[in-house]
């Protein structure tokens, strides 16, 4: 069933570029809506189980769901680690 999450920490197409190229192998095709704040990312889960790769692998990447309870020193290494993947992704645009 396609399903719709809040995430953190998106900010542009490179951002995006690296959501969909890491998560296409598992999920299929993904959807990242950067007309929305915070950005919806839209693809195929399974089950509770699939969620849960899901999740791991956006924070695994620096882009927490909003509905995840994050403290202080977390989310400053999580946004430290999606400015890393944005570059990653923007490189991987050209």
């Amino acid at each position: 069933m396609k399903k719709s999450f809040k995430a953190l920490n998106i900010k542009c197409g490179g951002c995006a570029n690296t959501v969909t190229q890491a998560l296409v192998k598992d999920f299929g095709e993904v959807e990242v809506d950067l007309e929305q704040s915070p950005r919806v990312v839209t693809l195929e889960i399974k089950d509770d189980e699939h969620e849960k790769l899901f999740r791991k692998k956006m924070r695994g990447l620096g882009y927490p769901m909003d509905d995840e309870e994050l403290g202080a020193f977390t989310s400053t290494g999580l946004k430290a680690k999606s400015f890393v993947s944005c570059a990653v992704g923007k490189m991987s645009q050209e």
